[in-house]
């Protein structure tokens, strides 16, 4: 199985995960990066807390984000966790963006609080950018079906990715949402190989 054909198989079972979710009447750009920087090392859930927040305090904006008080914002985003280190992001991202309207991947990476991954999201959610975005569940799904090393770099498996399936921004949208509902599902920290349906050398050494 190659990598296109793990695609095609996640697709074929789960449907268009249509990321990137977004609420009504808000800006998506604005939404999806502050999501980007809420999401890191929490679940959506959570981050949907602090969302609704912002959204109800009226200030899911990066005009808002720039202006507010910071103590006031670390308590809107405080269910995503780790809210002392994401309100200055967010400070830093929306005087960025308000500055520039073209934003380069290294000018987001120097943003103190922007990983790759997050640089990346923004990137292809936002502005549909053709950066794939790789995760935790990236680097499981992959080392478990035997293409990449356990230890494999962010960019090395980036570039094992991208070079391997056509450079569409549709399909990296949806192949990386989908790697994240299987990881989710199926492909768990303590796999669930009984349910899988791709075939790997992980689940034949269980």
């Amino acid at each position: 199985m190659n990598v296109l054909k793990v695609y095609k198989k996640l697709l074929d079972i789960y449907g268009f995960q249509k990321w990137w979710p977004v609420h009504e009447n808000q800006d998506k750009v604005v939404e999806i990066v502050v999501g980007a920087v809420l999401t890191q090392n929490t679940s959506w859930k959570n981050v949907e807390k602090s969302l609704e927040n912002l959204i109800s305090y009226g200030c899911l904006s990066f005009e808002c984000i720039k202006n507010i008080d910071i103590e006031i914002l670390k308590k809107l985003i405080k269910p995503s966790g780790f809210y002392n280190q994401k309100a200055k992001t967010l400070k830093l991202l929306a005087n960025l963006f308000l500055e520039k309207k073209e934003i380069t991947r290294q000018e987001l990476l120097a943003v103190k609080g922007v990983g790759p991954e997050t640089a990346d999201s923004i990137l292809l959610y936002a502005f549909d950018k053709p950066f794939f975005v790789v995760d935790k569940y990236t680097k499981r799904l992959f080392y478990r079906l035997g293409f990449t090393p356990e230890n494999i770099s962010y960019e090395e498996l980036q570039r094992f990715i991208t070079d391997n399936i056509p450079k569409d921004v549709e399909i990296y949208k949806e192949f990386h949402a989908l790697i994240v509902k299987h990881c989710k599902d199926i492909c768990t920290k303590t796999p669930k190989c009984e349910n899988c349906f791709l075939s790997c050398k992980f689940k034949m050494e269980v």
